[in-house]
């Protein structure tokens, strides 16, 4: 059996449900690997989506800092994020020798990073081969608006990657130091059973547009309640658990649901930031996409780059959110997208990745 240490970051749930996916396929694939998820944020999740998987353990680990936003908002707030991102930088060498010692003692010979430079770093320290997979780096993401020094810091550990699989959207360096590879979208698969159940479940009818509205686990904004979207007609709207909004046309996905892609795939519109994981479900399963716009986020602008010119979402700006009401004829705009035309590639990148683990 070879161990696989598996780095997820800790910002937000996107990369824990995307990593779901490929460590899915990876087990599925190949009989003679065991998974060592590295994680903090979503562990219970994590525990829940693997709790049948007796190849799959588990180790609570901070793995990065993501993003830090301003109150009330979807803008990062730049000077907390610098302050917490140099603590992150000045403590990486005590990390650094835990996960050393922690790759050591479970006699890991491959290491796979969504996007935390902890893991690449720790497997470049003992010469282990690793895999960076992404649609971005925090060296990118964070240009603009941390410190240059703490910016070197970040690309000095992520050139150590062996291999690079980079993803739908991404705009990196020539990362990898043996490949480099690019791939589409991806996530967990869809059962339509499922999907058919929810859709009755919210809208027992059947007369009423079902809306995703998908701002993020991370993202407090007091006054989403007050927006007269929640008065659309013929709207029903899926959020998540820890939405503050309570109408009765709002429906809240229960806190221990593991498969959310199953309520992406039940809507007929997904409004979202521009968070690859929430944006990969929604193309692979078909969903049109009304995104926010947030210029200031260098993730966020590569990600509706991409988009738009491939004429997969509609935009809006947050201010124009404040206002908007969903119409029929709004949804049969965005389902102008040519969202069908992409495939789930988590079966392709997860081959891809079995071949590198057994080359080994």
């Amino acid at each position: 059996m070879k161990k696989i240490a598996y780095y997820i970051s800790d910002y937000g749930y996107g990369h824990a449900t995307r990593s779901t996916a490929i460590i899915r396929e990876l087990l599925k694939q190949n009989e003679n690997v065991k998974i060592i998820i590295c994680h903090l944020f979503a562990f219970g999740f994590l525990q829940e989506s693997f709790r049948h998987e007796h190849r799959v353990t588990f180790r609570e680990v901070a793995t990065d800092v993501g993003y830090v936003l301003k109150e009330n908002s979807l803008e990062p707030d730049a000077e907390v994020l610098n302050d917490k991102v140099s603590s992150y930088v000045s403590e990486f060498s005590l990390k650094l020798t835990q996960e050393t010692h922690f790759m050591k003692e479970k006699n890991v010979s491959f290491v796979i990073s969504d996007i935390s430079p902890l893991g690449i770093a720790s497997a470049a320290a003992l010469n282990i081969p690793s895999l960076g997979l992404s649609n971005f780096t925090w060296y990118t993401a964070y240009e603009g608006l941390i410190e240059e020094r703490l910016l070197t810091f970040l690309h000095a550990w992520y050139k150590q990657m062996t291999y690079h699989f980079s993803l739908a959207c991404s705009n990196e360096p020539h990362w990898g130091i043996e490949e480099n590879q690019r791939f589409g979208f991806y996530s967990r698969k869809i059962d339509d059973y499922e999907v058919q159940r929810i859709r009755k479940k919210i809208d027992p009818v059947g007369k009423s547009h079902i809306i995703y509205f998908g701002l993020g686990m991370k993202v407090d904004i007091g006054t989403l309640s007050e927006l007269p979207i929640w008065q659309s007609p013929n709207c029903k709207f899926i959020v998540s658990s820890n939405v503050n909004v309570n109408h009765p046309n709002v429906y809240h996905i229960p806190t221990n649901a593991a498969e959310t892609q199953y309520y992406v795939a039940a809507a007929d519109l997904v409004l979202t930031k521009a968070g690859w994981g929430t944006v990969s479900e929604a193309v692979c399963a078909g969903v049109p996409l009304l995104i926010t716009n947030r210029s200031s986020m260098k993730e966020d602008r590569h990600t509706i780059d991409y988009l738009v010119r491939h004429q997969l979402c509609d935009l809006i700006e947050w201010k124009e959110l404040e206002s908007l009401v969903v119409t029929s004829s709004l949804i049969e705009t965005c389902r102008r997208q040519k969202i069908n035309h992409y495939k789930n590639e988590a079966i392709h990148i997860a081959e891809e990745i079995n071949k590198k683990i057994k080359s080994k």
